[in-house]
């Protein structure tokens, strides 16, 4: 019996041996992975989970199983988390620890460009991002690192009002966190709401494009989001800090920003400031370009953990200009004075569908002054002081599925605006006449919407749904004589509804695929509907608004290809516009208000007019020490009633940068080349005149010093190229260009604490 055993134990050990060595899977016992968000440490339900034979999806706890072995990777993805892997000696730590963590990416989910401006704690202190642009004055001049963002400039160093895919203005929607914003004050646009956002808080700049985003408001060619810091709560409590100084040796600019803050288990309070200063700076040729101005913000922001569910976040900005040249206006921006404050609270639940609600107020008041005092010689003593003011709020809904995602709630904006300008005759037969000119006429603009975004996996696709219903009320409470003449009813209400559909797929293991379809429609601005003959736009000629003007449609549709593998990445953007009742402007026989006007245009809807354009993205890992980007934006005009072409198109633009990291990566360094063809499709019913091209080359270095010293410096416009971008207006009736700096060295230090 023994001899008989024996050779069957053999014979089941064999047996066993190969079918491990065959099928791992099944001989290793399955071991539970949970998978958790970053920010809540919650389960993530629904993961989709791909280890070599072995696939399937989280379930409510956010827990799979798997059995690992030496060689297989893990493929995850999730349509609010992305797509991400992990190799065997990552799966083998995260099988020890029990649970691995990935952050939400749900701007994956239509099309965007993400600007990184901060120097984060962890990873990130390892890539070449710097605190550079944190120092701006002008939070719209940063949005210029997107090559598919271009910017109407009528001062030489200040208000780079942004031009996506050549929506302008009102357009576009600029809002702080989803949620504020600021309206210009200056009818011509010295102070647009970008110049109002503070960067010292700032984390990231999300560029969406197109009219997909429904869920923060209505941009008819896209939203650009600035978002702010999260609180940092901390076991200990703490003093932490930041003090930064840059100085560019063209213009003598000096940039300065500071912050000082107090945190703890339950609180992150603190107290933050900026200031900066410049005079005229000298163009390629060694010509004087007028520039002087002073610009700076303090601030006050206080975060409360009020308890384990319930965060209070409390926010006020103090920004003001003075002295600002403009020299293709009128006149100079002589004081602008901004309060910005904002209250929300947001709390998170556990156990149910609704997993987070948010209520949010803010209020905006600008009180802007500009006049022509120090212009000389003048023939009349011109000023023009106003206000506008934006208060609204915003409650939203957040609810997660076991697949799906959906964001839905209501906001209301008021915005407003009063200003009368005054003119004092002081040469010639009227010398010593005063009028007055009531150019805002006190109007308003109410906006009431109910908004949805909803996200859901269908098999292999992510579909998006946005929709936006919005009422939109204006009305004058003090129209002017000869406006009232022209207009018998100031007073208009609208209903602009809008629908986007967006879906997202995988195409094998590097491809992408995504299509986005939008119809979205927009009211005239305040600007568009009550501005009371004032020379506004491209040509000299003044315009006089229209408060039954219709709100104009975006019907877009956008292709995106993307392709990412190991250390290359590729992203292709082709997007097509087809616009009906677009808000333009044509010439009229009223007589202007000024004798120096050739006479008067009138807000009108053009019929038909088209938008079609690409935008390319690259990126690749050359080594270990350098990597290399590519980006190129074009768009292209037209409008069908005219056959000609739409005015204020940008060119094609370029953008090529190296990276490069050295000595422990302490040591980063860059060069970047920009290339901008010549615009010669310009619109000739507006007067707008050929812009050539040109080609920049900048270069920059940074090093730590210690923990807490940074260093950075560098060449901006190296081989001092003599250029004026094609949104830069010219100056004069003679249309003398206002040329960019020429060659300009910069150096920046900054301080951290703790």
């Amino acid at each position: 019996m023994k001899k008989l055993i024996l050779p069957a134990l053999r014979m089941v050990f064999v047996l066993a041996l190969a079918l491990h060595n065959l099928f791992p899977a099944v001989a290793q016992e399955k071991q539970p992975l949970r998978i958790l968000d970053h920010t809540t440490l919650e389960g993530i339900p629904g993961v989709t989970y791909r280890h070599g034979i072995q696939k399937g999806i989280s379930d409510r706890s956010g827990t799979i199983y798997i059995a690992t072995d030496e060689e297989t990777w893990l493929y995850l993805s999730h349509l609010g988390y992305g797509a991400w892997t992990l190799d065997p000696l990552e799966i083998s730590k995260a099988i020890q620890h029990g649970s691995i963590s990935q952050k939400e990416k749900l701007h994956g989910l239509q099309p965007l460009s993400v600007i990184s401006l901060k120097m984060t704690d962890e990873k990130d202190k390892k890539i070449t991002i710097s605190d550079q642009e944190r120092l701006h004055h002008d939070a719209g001049a940063i949005l210029s690192l997107d090559p598919i963002v271009s910017g109407i400039r009528k001062s030489s160093s200040f208000a780079f009002d942004p031009v996506i895919r050549g929506f302008k203005y009102d357009q576009l929607n600029i809002v702080v966190n989803g949620l504020q914003s600021a309206n210009a004050a200056c009818p011509n646009r010295m102070d647009p709401p970008t110049s109002q956002v503070a960067l010292n808080r700032i984390r990231e700049v999300e560029i969406l494009k197109g009219p997909h985003a429904l869920r923060y408001g209505i941009g008819l060619g896209g939203t650009i989001n600035y978002i702010q810091e999260a609180p940092a709560f901390t076991a200990t409590p703490g003093i932490y800090g930041r003090v930064s100084s840059l100085f560019e040796s063209n213009g003598d600019v000096w940039r300065n920003d500071a912050r000082l803050g107090f945190q703890g288990a339950k609180y992150d309070i603190g107290v933050l400031g900026s200031y900066s200063v410049g005079n005229d700076y000298l163009d390629g040729d060694g010509n004087p370009v007028l520039a002087n101005f002073k610009r700076g913000t303090v601030g006050f922001y206080a975060d409360f953990q009020a308890t384990q569910k319930d965060l209070v976040q409390l926010s006020v900005n103090r920004n003001f200009a003075r002295d600002v040249d403009f020299p293709s206006l009128g006149m100079d921006l002589r004081t602008d004075d901004t309060w910005m404050g904002s209250l929300k609270h947001t709390r998170v639940f556990s156990g149910r569908s609704l997993a987070k609600w948010s209520n949010s107020i803010y209020f905006t008041q600008v009180d802007h002054l500009m006049d022509n005092l120090l212009r000389e010689p003048r023939t009349s003593n011109a000023g023009v002081p106003v206000i506008t003011q934006n208060f609204g709020f915003r409650s939203e809904g957040e609810w997660k599925f076991s697949t799906a995602k959906l964001f839905a709630g209501v906001d209301f904006k008021e915005e407003s605006a009063n200003g009368i300008r005054t003119r004092e005759i002081t040469a010639g037969p009227m010398a010593g006449k005063v009028f007055y000119d009531n150019l805002w006429q006190d109007s308003q603009i109410r906006k009431t919407g109910l908004f949805a975004n909803y996200l859901i996996p269908v098999g292999q696709t992510v579909i998006s749904a946005s929709g936006r219903l919005e009422v939109n009320q204006a009305v004058a409470s003090d129209p002017a004589e000869e406006f009232a003449q022209l207009h018998s009813e100031v007073e208009n209400t609208q209903l602009n509804p809008g629908i986007s559909i967006g879906a997202q797929r995988d195409l094998g293991k590097a491809f992408s695929l995504g299509i986005w379809a939008a119809t979205v429609r927009r009211s005239g601005s305040l600007l568009e509907r009550y501005i009371n003959y004032l020379a506004v736009g491209l040509d000299p000629w003044e315009l006089v608004g229209d408060p039954q003007i219709k709100p104009e449609t975006n019907n877009e549709l956008d292709l995106v290809l993307g392709y990412n593998r190991d250390k290359i990445s590729l992203e292709l953007t082709l997007f097509g516009s087809y616009m009906t009742d677009y808000i333009s402007s044509v010439k009229t026989d009223l007589k202007p208000r000024l004798a120096t006007s050739p006479g008067v245009r009138q807000y009108i809807n053009v019929d038909e007019a088209v938008k079609t354009g690409f935008e390319l993205n690259f990126r690749q890992q050359l080594s270990s020490n350098f990597s290399h980007t590519l980006g190129v934006a074009y768009t292209h005009g037209k409008d069908l009633m005219l056959d000609a072409p739409l005015p204020e198109i940008a060119p094609l633009d370029l953008r090529y940068g190296v990276r490069g990291v050295f000595l422990d990566e302490k040591l980063q360094t860059g060069l970047n080349v920009r290339h901008v063809l010549a615009q010669e499709r310009v619109s000739e019913a507006f007067g707008e005149g050929k812009t050539p091209g040109f080609t920049l080359l900048d270069l920059d270095a940074s090093y730590p010093i210690g923990k807490m010293l940074l260093l950075k410096s560098g060449i901006q416009n190296l081989f001092a190229e003599t250029y004026y971008e094609h949104l830069t207006r010219p100056i004069g009736a003679n249309k003398t260009p206002m040329y960019a700096p020429g060659r300009n060295f910069f150096v920046m230090l900054s301080f951290k604490f703790p």
